[in-house]
């Protein structure tokens, strides 16, 4: 089958995702944001992520409201941030964040960490938006095979979706099989380390059999996986090209190998203490 940049990925209750979007984390400036999200409209994403954590709801609401794209072809996430958690809370913040975004429904919602003190009321309050449609689809983001496996003593629905962090030097497999064996739609954030693989010699190397980038090879790793992935970028040039990935394919042997780099190194906090410490 071949794939492209408008490819999606089928989530669990019949919800399609485009499997390569844009990440906005750190875009916060109104000016550099619209560069962004219009450069990578211009390169054909179509799928929109951000949180209540990122501060960018209102500047990305109003740059996708003004763009030449119909609502009804972009997929928009957000995350509830973890001082909203708890049943009402994350009901309100849901609230917040929909007129923030200038928005009637929302495409996908997700619990950004785990916390030990609201984990089961913030799911409640998911499933009540999803069961009333004010969003399509509801997920979760760094939960670890535990966490699921608690939410799944009193969840009514589960989630659709885990946003992880994984790249080449964090595969997370044992992880990432379970989700695969759960029906559980796996995205990847920070898809290149926060830039630590683009140096890496063996992503050079292949990379250069096929005139890519190290970042262009990562990222066709994460889609020949499976995976979808959400890379950020303010500049327009590294967007277009992180969206130019689709014109060669990596083979078993050279996915292997890029497995084989894996360190289990964490460019962000990690879920269990976040969970231990409700919060950072």
């Amino acid at each position: 089958m071949t794939i492209s940049i408008n490819s999606k990925v089928m989530l669990s209750h019949h919800v399609a995702m485009q499997q390569l979007g844009f990440g906005t984390y750190q875009l916060t400036d109104f000016d550099e944001l619209s560069c962004a999200v219009n450069a990578a409209i211009n390169a054909g994403y179509r799928a929109f992520d951000t949180a209540q954590l990122y501060q960018n709801e209102k500047q990305l609401g109003q740059i996708l409201k003004d763009c030449h794209v119909a609502r009804d072809k972009l997929f928009i996430t957000t995350k509830i941030n973890n001082s909203n958690q708890g049943y009402d809370k994350t009901l309100a913040g849901f609230d917040q964040s929909l007129k923030d975004l200038q928005l009637d429904y929302l495409d996908l919602f997700l619990v950004h960490w785990p916390l030990s003190d609201t984990f089961f009321d913030t799911w409640k309050a998911f499933e009540k938006l999803y069961e009333e449609k004010r969003v399509r689809a509801i997920g979760v983001c760094n939960f670890q095979i535990s966490h699921l496996e608690l939410l799944s003593t009193k969840a009514n629905i589960k989630p659709m979706i885990n946003q992880i962090e994984i790249h080449p030097y964090l595969t997370q497999i044992e992880l990432v099989e379970y989700l695969r064996q759960q029906k559980i739609a796996i995205e990847a954030w920070s898809p290149l380390a926060r830039n630590k693989v683009i140096t890496d010699p063996l992503l050079i190397e292949i990379g250069n059999k096929y005139q890519k980038s190290a970042s262009q090879v990562t990222l066709r790793w994460h889609i020949q996986n499976g995976y979808i992935v959400i890379p950020k970028s303010a500049h327009p040039d590294r967007i277009a090209q992180n969206a130019n990935i689709f014109d060669f394919e990596l083979t078993p042997d050279e996915i292997q190998a890029i497995n084989g780099l894996n360190q289990n190194l964490r460019v962000g906090p990690n879920p269990d203490n976040v969970y231990q410490k409700n919060g950072f």
